[in-house]
């Protein structure tokens, strides 16, 4: 089985990839830096390949194209790659620079991996989200709306993939809050996952053919609490 993983640097993508790489799949893995993929492809070398790729330049479609090349198919199309932080000032550079990656970045790979597969077979596309596209959290606008859209995204790929009897599957994987370089902000988080458990819990959830799946089961309630708060009360609590 072939997988392409991007984001595969640095936490859950790290994480998932190594999981992978140990039932012995072949992976690609793609980020922007290097040195962590070198470390997985020397510890796998028979299994990686390694690509050098940047979501947010204008090259990384064809970048994809020329790994799964390099790989001779694609059964599954990871997306780890994402940026968050808490910007209750709304600096501009860090607002904008989500916006770029969350949704730019993210649609730019996504369509080219759903595109590929569409003329080939199909495939399974899978992207790591978060719960905060629940609702709109102060502390970080960018990266709730740009998590909201990734949820959309999906759903409506879900669809089309459908409409056009395409053997794409879809699998949102939305964890809560994860100990990783994201959240590395010296900020207090309530109910932090470890990336390996989460990593875990994905690769079950791919396995399953799960379609959305919350990471973990105390998220899951909290994320069906959240949806039923009328906007009215919504805008009034304090995060």
């Amino acid at each position: 089985m072939n997988a392409i993983i991007i984001g595969a640097s640095s936490g859950i993508g790290h994480e998932v990839a190594r999981i992978l790489l140990q039932r012995g799949w072949h992976c690609g893995i793609g980020a922007r830096r290097t040195e962590r993929l070198q470390q997985l492809a020397a510890e796998f070398p028979n299994l990686v390949e390694t690509a050098t790729i940047d979501v947010n330049n204008d090259d990384a479609p064809r970048q994809l194209l020329q790994l799964i090349e390099r790989m001779g198919s694609i059964d599954l199309y990871f997306h780890a790659s994402g940026i968050g932080k808490q910007n209750r000032e709304l600096t501009p550079d860090i607002e904008l620079r989500t916006v770029e990656t969350n949704a730019m970045g993210f649609t730019r790979m996504i369509d080219t991996a759903f595109n590929y597969m569409s003329a080939h077979g199909g495939g399974h596309i899978a992207a790591i989200t978060s719960i905060a596209g629940t609702k709109g959290l102060s502390p970080a606008p960018s990266y709730s709306a740009t998590k909201a859209y990734q949820n959309v995204y999906l759903q409506a790929l879900e669809q089309l993939a459908n409409a056009r009897h395409l053997n794409i599957r879809i699998t949102d994987i939305r964890p809560g809050f994860v100990d990783t370089a994201l959240l590395g902000d010296d900020r207090n988080y309530p109910l932090m996952l470890q990336p390996q458990n989460v990593a875990k819990e994905i690769v079950q959830s791919l396995d399953r053919h799960r379609h959305v799946r919350v990471i973990d089961w105390r998220w899951r309630i909290i994320t069906a609490l959240w949806r039923r708060i009328p906007r009215c009360i919504w805008r009034q609590v304090k995060i």
